[in-house]
């Protein structure tokens, strides 16, 4: 006589598997893109990012607030944040992930190159992995930070 398996339970834990390796592979394209951006590696950013990708960095008043749309955007934003400021993450950050969000939990320390002044930055990104690419990006920074930072002082008028 041949055994009964349960087709069910079976399904339930290729799926399961399936959906670990997924989340795996999600947090590792994480990695990969913020691994890139420390490099400033463009060609890699490119690799990971979908064609259509969005990034959104809140606030005003400091150079890299906006939404950077697809590779031309993606492209800008790396490119104002050579310009315009630079920083260091003084620990590795954090991951955690459920289907294709992901989100990284981290501390940076920077100085904005227009007016040599420094900040603290604890941020979360939280990224979305589709077909094993970046669609989307959205920063949660503290703004405040890097707007009193941006900050130039004005003269007295006479």
């Amino acid at each position: 006589m041949i055994p009964k398996r349960s087709i069910r339970s079976e399904t339930h834990h290729v799926r399961k598997k399936d959906i670990s390796m997924s989340i795996e592979k999600n947090v590792q394209i994480a990695k990969d893109f913020l691994a890139a951006i420390g490099r400033r590696d463009q060609q890699c950013l490119l690799a990971v990012s979908a064609e259509d990708i969005e990034w959104i960095i809140p606030g005003e008043d400091w150079p890299l607030a906006g939404t950077y749309r697809g590779y031309a955007g993606l492209e800008d934003a790396l490119k104002k944040a050579n310009e315009t400021i630079e920083m260091s993450y003084p620990r590795p950050p954090e991951f955690i992930a459920h289907g294709d969000r992901v989100l990284v939990v981290g501390s940076a320390t920077g100085r904005i190159k227009a007016t040599n002044k420094t900040f603290v930055d604890d941020w979360v990104f939280d990224i979305t992995v589709r077909n094993g690419k970046l669609t989307n990006i959205r920063e949660y920074i503290d703004t405040q930070a890097l707007a009193r930072a941006s900050e130039t002082t004005a003269s007295p008028e006479p």
